[in-house]
């Protein structure tokens, strides 16, 4: 009788030293994991990503003008502008009593454009 082996599992065990050491060569160290990961657990929440894509589509809003875009209330979008800006994900300008918020660089547009992406063309592929 044969031995069954998932799909995850290796059919004949083997260890490829080379491949090892690039992984555990260039493998980011545990404070950076740990700032890694944060940035996906930011995103994780619906709320907070529907305020960054609304951010990334319009530039520059407000409390109250990303409270009317995403259908939040402005005491939630204000908890969750004050993670985003802990986490140095979004940023803020203030004019008289206002504060505008912003993505806060390049990379938080990147990694939203690519996630979303991302999503977009998983799904197409489990149609």
């Amino acid at each position: 009788m044969s031995t069954v082996t998932g799909l995850d599992g290796c059919a004949a065990p083997c260890v490829h030293p080379e491949k090892v050491a690039l992984a555990t060569d260039n493998a980011p160290g545990v404070e950076e994991l740990t700032r890694v990961t944060s940035v996906f657990k930011l995103l994780g929440d619906p709320t907070r990503a529907r305020l960054l894509y609304a951010l990334l589509e319009a530039g520059e809003l407000c409390v109250c003008d990303l409270a009317a875009a995403t259908g939040t209330a402005e005491t939630t979008v204000s908890q969750a502008l004050r993670l985003l800006r802990a986490s140095a994900v979004v940023t803020g300008r203030r004019e008289g009593r206002n504060i505008y918020y912003r993505l806060s660089d390049a990379h938080v547009r990147l990694l939203l454009d690519v996630t979303r992406e991302h999503a977009l063309h998983d799904g197409e592929r489990h149609r």
